[in-house]
């Protein structure tokens, strides 16, 4: 500019140039609202210019993703009515403590409970929607126990561990007899567990979370139905012994998933 600072162009072309020279990158990716996309579009035009390999220029990638709207309308910094991530964690963090007291009074690690349950709340409503797609942030909505959202998929992974603690042992995986496990309920569960790997590559692929979110929500409902409908703890130890082994499968898969999107899974709810 004529009085000597940067523009936005000037530092984004440069921090290419420091990229390629430094990490040698394979993907290089820009995830910055949509409102950016013309930037970007131009920025990675003008960047063939900057004689890198091309390589480094095939690897730039703009990942656009919607705003988050209060249900009064847009936030704005100029406006005053932007909320801070520290300060929505923290009365994330106070909401759930509140509703655990009513529903749990003598719950043990309250504060951490309520930390992971918290936080895991706000992440998961945040990936929860297709990137692009602009979201409403509402407390009612984000804190449901019983939605589609990130205490739910808790929720459910405390209840496998629950079952796995009432039952005091784990059976061997070559021991489990698949014959057991036809109904439906089971059949639905293993379905959407052999699928987990095929999720995270295309969560990769398109650089899309929702997918594995959805995944989980999935998952988690499979498992209530399987819930519901099977006695888990029972008198035939071959049928005792799949049911524990496949909660102990949807555990297994919910606390993965869930680290993989930043969420942590709580000891109890």
């Amino acid at each position: 500019k004529s009085n000597g600072s940067t523009t936005y162009a000037t530092r984004d072309l440069a921090a290419i140039l420091y990229r390629a020279r430094t990490y040698d990158f394979d993907k290089c990716l820009y995830v910055v609202a949509y409102e950016q996309n013309l930037h970007f579009k131009q920025i990675f035009e003008v960047a063939k210019l900057l004689g890198i390999d091309e390589k480094y220029i095939k690897g730039l990638q703009h990942i656009p993703y919607g705003m988050v709207h209060l249900k009064s309308g847009k936030m704005s910094t100029r406006e005053g009515n932007v909320i801070k991530v520290e300060d929505l964690l923290k009365e994330s963090i106070s909401r759930v403590k509140q509703i655990i007291k009513e529903k749990n009074p003598d719950m043990e690690n309250l504060e951490e409970n309520a930390k992971k349950i918290g936080i895991g709340a706000v992440v998961f409503n945040n990936v929860a929607t297709t990137i692009i797609k602009d979201q409403i942030f509402d407390w009612d909505t984000i804190l449901n126990f019983n939605g589609e959202t990130g205490p739910y998929i808790q929720y459910t992974y405390v209840r496998t561990q629950s079952v796995l603690n009432k039952a005091q042992y784990m059976p061997k995986a070559e021991e489990i007899n698949i014959n057991n496990l036809q109904d439906k309920y089971s059949q639905n569960i293993i379905n959407i567990i052999y699928n987990f790997e095929e999720t995270l590559k295309q969560v990769v692929y398109k650089n899309e979370p929702s997918i594995l979110a959805r995944y989980l929500i999935d998952l988690a409902k499979s498992y209530s139905l399987f819930y519901n409908e099977n006695k888990i703890i029972c008198n035939e130890k071959e049928i005792q012994n799949a049911r524990i082994y496949l909660t102990y499968m949807v555990g297994k898969v919910l606390k993965q998933g869930a680290k993989l999107l930043g969420i942590e899974m709580p000891e109890k709810m």
